[in-house]
């Protein structure tokens, strides 16, 4: 009995100097302050070098993991800044955060700083809504592909190419020999079947906020903030936070505090 009133007398010693205390203290020691885990996503997607590691699903996935599954989050904010890179991996990391989004019950806001274009906007278009400065770029929802070619440089050298394949195509594109017509009509087809696959990621994530014609939006071209806009690409109000989080002042606050710090690593 001594014991339990001993207990409960310092739970009540504890509660006063707590409360003594929350004038002076900052706001995340506080205690009920809203959480807003911040994910950032910078780089080429899928290219690495030893000395960089690129942005792919296998290095951020622990950090997207953490930031889902923090305890008392009420959203998930990524900070995106990439130009795109590998459209395997960009699709990738999409899938991921809408499956942890799913899994947690987690609104996903996503902040596009200097760029989010092309395999960069996929990933962006996994959140609920897109924030992006009215200078950001935004866009590019296109595939590109692009190679060299050096057979009359090598013809000019003397030197000869020798190349032993099994299979017709093979050796489809190589930079070596001269372009085959119908090699690229094949590249192309399979580009149009990636675009076509863009589109409709696009096209489920924005739904109706899309008001920029077809054309235009699919063209692969790019935009300044301003005019992704217009487009529906984006927004630049965070007044369009999604309601149904029943988002208060304080969780914007802190999506703006946090993400403001993690440009510098904090």
């Amino acid at each position: 009995m001594a014991e339990q009133n001993m207990f409960e007398h310092l739970q009540q010693l504890f509660a006063r100097a707590r409360a003594a205390l929350r004038p002076i203290l900052p706001k995340w020691l506080r205690g009920g302050v809203p959480i807003v885990p911040v994910v950032r996503l910078a780089g080429v997607i899928g290219f690495s070098t030893p000395l960089k590691p690129g942005l792919t699903l296998a290095s951020i996935a622990r950090p997207l993991e953490r930031a889902f599954k923090m305890r008392h989050a009420r959203a998930v904010a990524l900070l995106i800044n990439s130009p795109g890179g590998s459209p395997v991996q960009s699709h990738l990391i999409y899938r991921r955060i809408r499956q942890l989004a799913a899994e947690n019950t987690r609104p996903v806001i996503v902040f596009a700083e200097d760029v989010a274009a092309s395999g960069g906007y996929m990933i962006a278009c996994a959140g609920d809504e897109i924030f992006c400065d009215p200078s950001s770029i935004l866009g590019s929802i296109g595939v590109v592909g692009g190679s060299f070619g050096f057979p009359k440089l090598m013809e000019k050298l003397g030197v000869e190419r020798r190349l032993y394949v099994s299979g017709e195509h093979k050796a489809m594109l190589d930079p070596f020999l001269p372009e085959k017509a119908e090699d690229v009509e094949r590249l192309k087809a399979l580009q149009r079947e990636i675009h076509q696959d863009f589109i409709g990621l696009v096209k489920r994530s924005r739904g109706a906020r899309l008001k920029g014609p077809e054309k235009s939006l699919f063209s692969g071209e790019y935009w300044s903030g301003s005019k992704a806009v217009e487009f529906g690409v984006g927004t630049t109000d965070l007044a369009g936070l999604p309601r149904a989080a029943d988002f208060a002042e304080e969780v914007i606050s802190a999506l703006e505090a946090r993400a403001l710090w993690a440009r510098y690593g904090l």
